[in-house]
């Protein structure tokens, strides 16, 4: 009878640490989620951003020399991150693959100009500079016109405003939850060995001596639930790099091990810090208002 209480009571305990372990790993995985996400949104902003196409119409009377030389100035200035001369012919090739169709046999000519389609660095895609971009290649006799999508610019700079402020919300929200989150299962896993510790307690033990234990017990299974997310997350950072190369994610190793230590400490502080005052709990109840 008495073995298989203690059976029965080995398996509450195991089923009891296997929580807590499960609810840290899947605590701590989603919070380094949520700091992977903070760490790239600007990059992902930024990577959106570059895909916005400033295009510069070249008049047919362009000279050659002055189309290089729009280009190369272009080229070396601060606020471009690439460009790309597109020729008439080109431009009617591009147009005969996205519309499967050659629209020079029914025109019988090519209406198309020359362009040079500039992408600009994330930090100058603004409707300012832009503007200011536009207006200094306008002032070029041998420039057409300039074209940029102005309302996409706005919206995708109120967005990453908007975003921003959301997920920093949202993060410590977060962060909270999962603290409590924690913090229970801990709790749910000492309580079962409350009577345990008020008979310590009773017999002379010191706070700090009943303390030490749980909190070793818990520190191991933060530990292990620590590793469990540390690995979730390098699956999935390696499954988005993989899948999103030109974003970068593992072009700064150091803020990515920053991450990962982070997470890791995390693990250890919250255990700790939930574990001691879970345990404090207890001990400063009387003994019959352990039953309740």
């Amino acid at each position: 009878m008495s073995s298989s209480f203690e059976k029965h009571q080995k398996r509450k305990l195991i089923s009891s640490y296997f929580s807590v372990v499960l609810s840290i790993a899947l605590v701590l995985f989603l919070l380094g989620l949520l700091g992977m996400l903070i760490l790239n949104a600007q990059k992902v902003s930024d990577h959106f951003k570059e895909q916005v196409v400033v295009t510069i119409y070249l008049k047919d009377s362009a000279k050659e020399v002055e189309t290089k030389q729009l280009e190369k100035s272009l080229a070396m200035a601060d606020y471009v991150k690439s460009t790309e001369y597109v020729s008439k012919e080109q431009a009617a090739e591009i147009m005969k693959v996205e519309n499967g169709e050659d629209f020079m046999d029914f025109v019988g000519y090519n209406p198309l100009q020359n362009s040079i389609d500039v992408h600009l660095k994330a930090e100058y895609v603004t409707s300012e500079h832009l503007e200011s971009i536009s207006t200094d290649a306008l002032n070029k006799d041998f420039v057409e016109e300039v074209t940029y999508d102005n309302d996409l610019v706005n919206l995708m700079n109120d967005n990453v405003k908007k975003i921003s402020f959301w997920v920093l919300v949202i993060s410590g929200i977060f962060t909270l939850i999962a603290v409590l989150l924690i913090n229970s299962s801990i709790r749910l896993a000492v309580y079962s060995k409350r009577f345990t510790i008020k008979t310590m307690q009773m017999v002379g033990a010191t706070k700090r001596f009943i303390r030490r234990p749980f909190i070793w017990k818990s520190v191991k299974l933060g530990i292990i639930g620590a590793v469990l997310a540390l690995i979730g997350m390098a699956i999935v950072l390696y499954y988005l790099n993989e899948s999103f190369t030109e974003l970068e994610l593992l072009s700064n190793p150091i803020l990515v091990s920053l991450l990962f230590v982070i997470v890791f400490g995390l693990g250890i502080i919250i255990t700790w810090i939930s574990t001691h005052f879970a345990t404090q709990r207890f001990l400063n109840l009387k003994t019959d208002e352990l039953y309740y």
